[in-house]
C-alpha cells in the first residue's frame, strides 16, 4: 500500500466514524426532545355550557337586556373555541330629554376562540385571552307623543315601526374562570367592543342593540357566567 492509499484510507475510516458518531448523537437528543413534548392529555377534553347571569340580572331589573348561552370548547386545556347565542330585547319607555321610546327584541351571535394563559394549564382554573366575531339583525319602533311644533305651535308627531337594523362587532376578551366545586364554575370577563359595520335605516343611531348594549354607551362591556364542566 501506498503512501498516498494508506492516508486516503485512514481519512475515510475518520470520516465514516464522525458521520456514525454525530448521528447517534442527533438519535440520542431527538429522542429526549420527543420525551419532553410528549404530553398524555388528550387534545378532545370535553366542552363548556355556560349563561350570562349579568344580561339577565339587566333584564330583570331595567328596560334592556339579554339572556345569553355559551358552548367551549376545550381544546388540551389551552384553545377554547366558542358559540355565544343569545337573545337581547329593550323596552325604553319616553326618555326625560327626548321625550322618545323605543322598542326592540331580537336574536343574535358571537363566534371566537379563547387561550389559556396559565402556565399550569391542566388544571381547574384558568386565565383567558380571546377575541369574538358578532352579529344581529334586528327591527325596531322609535315614537314620540304629539308635542307642538315650536314655530306653529301644532302637533306634531315621530312614529317609526319595523325599521330593520344590523350590526357587525369585533370584540377582545380577558377573563377568568374558577372552579367553584365539582364540574362547577364561575366566569367574569371584560370585554372591548368595535363596531365594524352598522345599518340604523331611518333612525340614525338605535337607542339599543341586541347584545351590543346601549349605543351610547362605553366600548367596554362584561359578563359573569355560570359553568359547568362536561
Amino acid at each position: 500500500m501506498t503512501l498516498r492509499e494508506y492516508i486516503s484510507t485512514s481519512v475515510s475510516r475518520v470520516t465514516i466514524s464522525l458521520v456514525l458518531l454525530t448521528g447517534c448523537w442527533v438519535s440520542a437528543d431527538a429522542q429526549k426532545l420527543f420525551r419532553l413534548e410528549k404530553d398524555s392529555i388528550p387534545l378532545m377534553r370535553g366542552f363548556q355550557l355556560s349563561f350570562d347571569l349579568f344580561g339577565a340580572g339587566q333584564m330583570m331589573l331595567g328596560d334592556y337586556g339579554q339572556y345569553e348561552a355559551a358552548l367551549r370548547l376545550n381544546l388540551h386545556d389551552q384553545w377554547f373555541p366558542i358559540v355565544e347565542l343569545g337573545y337581547g330585547k329593550a323596552n325604553h319607555e319616553e326618555d326625560a330629554i327626548t321625550g322618545m321610546a323605543y322598542k326592540t327584541q331580537a336574536p343574535y351571535f358571537r363566534v371566537g376562540i379563547d387561550f389559556n394563559m396559565l402556565k399550569k394549564k391542566h388544571q381547574a382554573n384558568r386565565l383567558f385571552l380571546g377575541f369574538r366575531y358578532a352579529n344581529t339583525s334586528y327591527k325596531v319602533d322609535v315614537w314620540r307623543k304629539d308635542q307642538p311644533d315650536p314655530a306653529w305651535q301644532t302637533p306634531t308627531r315621530f312614529d317609526v315601526r319595523d325599521e330593520q337594523c344590523s350590526q357587525h362587532w369585533l370584540e377582545a376578551v380577558a377573563g377568568i374562570d374558577a372552579q367553584i366545586f365539582g364540574p362547577v364554575h364561575l366566569g367574569w370577563s371584560v370585554r372591548y367592543k368595535k363596531r365594524l359595520a352598522h345599518k340604523d335605516g331611518i333612525i340614525d343611531k338605535t337607542w339599543y342593540v341586541p347584545g351590543y348594549g346601549l349605543w351610547d354607551s362605553s366600548a367596554l362591556g362584561g359578563s359573569f357566567n355560570f359553568i359547568i364542566d362536561i
